[in-house]
């Protein structure tokens, strides 16, 4: 009966919606890529169901609840209380901006618009936006704040067309390149901040897009600098480690967030450039990482850096799981899948946004974690201005409308199952350009069905895909008579001829899985249902001290659904109940998502003893 109710809400929900999609205009940069993007997310879009729920989460209890006072107070008064201080307000309006173009919400927009103009009014004379006194310029981390001044600068502009933010962006950018590069009496950016240049080098990622907001050729050059000091005698030799070994922990000093973001500006050269061989390169990078350093839960990192092949230790002594590195690794994600269109990388994405992402944020207090453990406690803070992890994690949260739906090579494609609503443009085959709109009803993660509803401008033959998850069991597509299998890890292709109101019936099995602990946690086994890891939260099984279990399958083990017993205050109702051992005896204990485990501060366990 729950899920009968869940399912008829968001109905209702998408209903209500269909007709409400009117979206800001976007203000695009005057240079085109070079390399086009195999991927574009939809625009016109709602997201009603579990993602939906939680994007809300973010806008209501954190974007909404930050005190500009807070965020703005070190470029007020400088230097800042702390060093890194100055990268709060960029992360903040990253956030606000991709918020307020998926949401139309005005309040944030009000809020951003307030920031911004006091932002604005801090930057000196010669465009400095961060937080030192003089005699400590270009010493610690103000070339990072100003990545992060001119990334938010730009997404402010891109969502409102507010002049003073590019001509901002455009300071502090022409201050970098007066300041630093290869001349004589200019700086050597490799030292002007921490992690053997990693940290400063990440200004490549705006720099970019900079030169193509403005076309101004200059912040080009200063990329291209960047790139040729990555590889001096004391840059991290991005390009030059990968290459001649394959893996992040010989890239610079390891140190994963500021890596990550490297690769981000990378990226985004390549895309302006064509230069293939630093697509290659990060490629090296994204399959080391999966292969050798991933947990289960989509992050990385362990004290903040790649560790040795295999170690994934998880308790909250470790610093495992950063949130900084889990967003710059959605974001590294999304990227590939925007430049490739492969579906691997909607894999991760999706392991990420289910699991890490949304755990590091408090469903009930809308408080982040800076490190998330997989046992312990959740350590949520709710501070600001302070941890940047605190800012990283809703600029995560605030990307996941450009992950669930948009055409692959022209093609409109489903990646993430989620309820809501979306319109996006096709070409049939017969060359017409029409317009498409795509109603999605489901009650997942709680089970696996969908309801599509197709609706294009005209009756038109055109193809549709349907990403097949890898973990997706017995995967079939209905429309009318007609019947589709679909191959886990592929995409279900349904061409044929499609009218108004056109149903796709989607089902699917959920199976749950059995992982084991690997090199860090061996004798231990975890959990995982669909893409949702699950955990064993303390403070919902009274008097488990120590559990183990004695036999389990590797796959299709039998849970029991058992949302009743979560408490009422509990955000999300999904739990299930699993026959274990305590002290040798039966119990049946309780297990709820990672990602929702521990909001009421209860000690996690992910992974569980096994005999």
């Amino acid at each position: 009966m729950r899920n009968l109710l869940f399912f008829l809400l968001c109905l209702q929900v998408v209903v209500v919606q269909a007709g409400n999609l009117k979206k800001i205009k976007l203000y695009e940069p005057v240079i085109p890529n070079k390399v086009a993007d195999k991927f574009v997310p939809a625009y016109y879009q709602q997201i009603t169901g579990f993602l939906g729920y939680r994007m809300d989460i973010n806008l209501e209890k954190r974007l909404l609840q930050i005190d500009s006072t807070t965020i703005l107070s070190g470029f007020r008064k400088r230097p800042g209380s702390q060093v890194w201080l100055g990268e709060h307000v960029g992360k903040f309006l990253f956030s606000a901006s991709n918020t307020y173009k998926y949401s139309n919400d005005i309040r944030i927009k009000k809020l951003a618009d307030g920031i911004v103009k006091q932002y604005i009014a801090c930057q000196l004379p010669d465009g400095y936006l961060g937080t030192y006194l003089p005699k400590d310029y270009w010493t610690e981390w103000d070339v990072w704040a100003h990545k992060y001044a001119i990334i938010g600068l730009l997404n402010y502009y891109s969502v409102t067309g507010f002049q003073p933010a590019l001509d901002a962006a455009k300071k502090a950018g022409s201050l970098m390149c007066n300041t630093f590069g290869d001349e004589p009496g200019k700086k050597d950016l490799m030292i002007a901040g921490w992690h053997v240049g990693l940290a400063p080098g990440s200004i490549l990622e705006p720099m970019v897009d900079l030169y193509r907001y403005t076309g101004d050729r200059k912040y080009l050059d200063f990329c291209e600098y960047i790139l040729r000091a990555f590889e001096h005698p004391n840059g991290p030799k991005i390009l030059s480690g990968l290459e001649k070994y394959g893996q992040v922990t010989k890239v610079g000093n390891g140190k994963a967030y500021e890596m990550l973001s490297c690769f981000l500006g990378i990226l985004k050269y390549y895309k302006v450039t064509g230069d293939i061989h630093y697509l290659r390169a990060l490629e090296t990078a994204w399959t080391d990482i999966c292969r050798n350093r991933l947990y289960i839960t989509g992050t990385s990192s362990v004290g903040e850096h790649f560790q040795q092949d295999g170690l994934m230790p998880a308790e909250n002594k470790t610093s495992m799981g950063e949130g900084c590195v889990t967003t710059t690794w959605l974001q590294f994600n999304l990227q590939l899948l925007q430049i490739t269109g492969d579906q691997k990388y909607s894999e991760e994405l999706e392991r990420t946004v289910y699991n890490h992402l949304i755990a590091a944020e408090n469903p009930q207090t809308g408080c982040v974690s800076y490190y998330t453990a997989l046992q312990g406690v959740k350590p949520y803070k709710c501070d600001q201005g302070f941890s940047c992890c605190l800012s990283s994690i809703p600029r995560g949260i605030s990307l996941i409308p450009d992950l669930v739906w948009g055409r692959i090579n022209g093609v409109f494609s489903l990646l993430l199952i989620e309820s809501g609503i979306v319109k996006d443009t096709v070409i049939a085959d017969d060359n017409s350009s029409i317009g498409l709109m795509v109603e999605s009803s489901t009650a997942f993660p709680l089970e696996g069905k969908v309801n599509y509803k197709i609706t294009p401008s005209s009756a038109k033959t055109f193809a549709l895909n349907f990403r097949v998850p890898t973990w997706a069991k017995e995967y079939s597509a209905t429309v009318g008579k007609e019947s589709y299998k679909g191959i886990p890890g592929n995409m279900l292709v349904i061409h044929r001829d499609w009218k108004s109101n056109d149903i796709v019936k989607v089902n699917f099995r959920i199976p749950v899985e059995v992982l084991p602990g690997g090199i860090s946690y061996p004798g231990t086994i975890a959990f995982k249902r669909g893409p949702q890891v699950l955990a064993v939260d303390k403070s919902l099984n009274s008097g488990l001290d120590s559990l183990n279990v004695v036999s389990f399958p590797k796959i299709d083990v039998l849970l029991i659904d058992a949302h009743q017993s979560l408490p009422k205050e509990w955000s999300w109702k999904q739990a299930y109940s699993i026959p274990m051992q305590s002290d040798g005896k039966p119990v049946n204990v309780l297990l709820t998502p990672f990602s929702e485990a521990g909001q009421t501060g209860g000690e996690i366990a992910t992974w569980i003893e096994s005999k």
